[in-house]
């Protein structure tokens, strides 16, 4: 009846052929079995880093945020270019497509976002990049899963065919507090160095240019897009998603952040 393409290389290191061998060639056979299979329907799983440019976006909307015409790293613009492909099939053949776009989703099992955080302070190796003020958009998984059927639910009845949504808990945080607040939760030490986002981007690009002239293979402590990422705002407005798909979070931020909080609890 429907296939919900989540899979996916992410990340910002790493050989570009890794990155669009998963997340494109991957996509076009998943579209080419959907076809071949005759299923209706299929909701991708795409990222607003699709749209990201290197700056602010304040309650951004789809229809003013479009892809860069530069890319910071291969992950956004390799599911940049899926998330085309998949828009571009629907009504072909009988098939409806639509992407969504999470961001950062945390919640119970996380095995990215949230223990990534919280081992890099143990090792001290957290700073906070800019000024520290910026806002970003957050979703608890349960949020993205519920959006996912809904989406669904959409396609079965004619509508939402061929467009893109972001998706969040519609309550953005200022990142750097909630932080703070995270490792407080984890009896682990607050951020006490901070730098730059000037500072960060540029020993981003040279960590790049080093490790992609010396050919290594682990990610650099810095890059270029986690330099901007750390120091920008991302958030965005979800009236497209509140009126084609019925969206709203069925999980607030107030009670996701107490359940992060008790969940890593030393």
């Amino acid at each position: 009846d429907c296939v919900f393409h989540t899979a996916a290389i992410a990340g910002v290191w790493g050989p570009r052929e890794l990155y669009f061998e998963t997340n494109v060639t991957g996509t076009e056979n998943v579209i080419q079995a959907c076809h071949a299979q005759k299923v209706p329907r299929l909701v991708y799983t795409s990222s607003p880093s699709v749209i990201f440019d290197g700056v602010s976006h304040k309650n951004a909307t789809e229809k003013d945020s479009p892809y860069p015409k530069n890319w910071l790293c291969h992950y956004p613009e390799s599911k940049a270019i899926g998330e085309q492909k998949v828009l571009a099939e629907n009504g072909k053949d009988g098939l409806s497509t639509l992407s969504l776009r999470p961001h950062l989703i945390f919640g119970p099992g996380d095995p990215h976002l949230i223990p990534r955080i919280l081992e890099k302070a143990k090792k001290g190796r957290l700073k906070i990049v800019g000024d520290g003020l910026n806002w970003v958009d957050m979703i608890h998984v349960n949020n993205a899963s519920h959006a996912h059927i809904l989406a669904e639910q959409a396609l079965c009845e004619g509508r939402a065919g061929g467009e893109a949504f972001f998706i969040s808990n519609d309550a953005p945080i200022q990142m750097w507090p909630w932080i703070q607040d995270l490792l407080k939760a984890a009896q682990l030490p607050a951020i006490k160095g901070q730098v730059s986002a000037s500072t960060a981007a540029k020993a981003g690009s040279f960590l790049e240019w080093v490790y992609g002239t010396l050919g290594i293979k682990s990610e650099p402590p810095m890059t270029r897009f986690v330099a901007k990422q750390l120091s920008t705002d991302h958030s965005y407005n979800l009236d497209k998603a509140k009126k084609l798909l019925g969206y709203s979070p069925i999980i607030s931020m107030e009670d996701a952040t107490k359940e992060l909080h008790l969940e890593h609890n030393a």
